[in-house]
């Protein structure tokens, strides 16, 4: 299936300031780690958005980094307007309000209520975005579909990151998904050689081989990897 996709921002990626974004985010993951060994992943993040007041430094601008990679992330949708849009594993919003003007509803959800509680109110005044606390492993139970979904940088923060439970989340994303609707999956990748991009490359294969989601494009760029699926009609998917 073609699309057509927005010209990619022409930017240089990164400042030199960006190396502590870097050591921030490593930082971060550590504690996270450290959290999650005594309290389980939900109260884990609550604890991080509770103690620091936004512990990935996804919102700041003194990093060039985030932001632009948000900006790449648009530009590789198919240019089109949305409905419904879906950012899961929304934390502070950020990739949420980027959404806001491509898309008639934005909901974003994360499995933190701090973090819900910080979105809405970095949110204040964009009346098309609403944030609720739901789970990525039991995200299926909602009951309406989706235009759009974003996930970004989520899925390898699962504990254990099984086969079996990617597949149950892939199945229930694709499930979400309206016919004709759009997935955008994104995740942390240094060109396959760390331990980390091995596990997105065998994320974003997983969406390939177990689910009827049509491949539309994929993006290697430092220091991610975006992959654009479609619900593709039945006739198309099995071709």
């Amino acid at each position: 299936m073609h699309t057509t996709l927005k010209q990619e921002p022409r930017k240089f990626f990164m400042s030199l300031r960006d190396i502590s974004f870097w050591i921030r985010s490593a930082q971060t993951d550590a504690h996270f780690e450290k959290l999650r060994g005594q309290h389980g992943s939900r109260k884990a993040f609550d604890l991080l958005y509770a103690n620091k007041q936004d512990p990935f430094g996804s919102t700041r601008r003194y990093w060039r980094y985030q932001n632009l990679k948000y900006e790449r992330l648009i530009s590789f949708l198919p240019d089109r307007r949305y409905g419904n849009a879906l950012d899961i594993g929304c934390g502070l919003g950020p990739f949420t309000r980027h959404l806001a003007p491509h898309a008639d509803r934005v909901l974003g959800v994360d499995i933190s209520e701090e973090a819900i509680q910080g979105a809405r109110a970095l949110s204040a005044g964009q009346p098309n975005l609403v944030f609720e606390r739901r789970d990525v492993l039991s995200i299926g139970e909602m009951d309406r579909q989706f235009d759009l979904i974003a996930l970004l940088d989520v899925l390898y923060y699962l504990s254990p990151l099984s086969a079996d439970v990617l597949q149950a989340v892939a199945l229930q994303i694709e499930a979400l998904l309206a016919p004709g609707g759009v997935l955008l999956l994104a995740n942390h990748f240094f060109f396959g050689f760390d331990s980390a991009s091995q596990q997105t490359r065998r994320i974003h294969d997983e969406f390939c081989e177990h689910t009827s989601l049509c491949s539309s494009a994929e993006y290697r760029r430092p220091f991610f990897l975006a992959s654009v699926f479609e619900h593709c009609p039945p006739s198309v998917a099995a071709t």
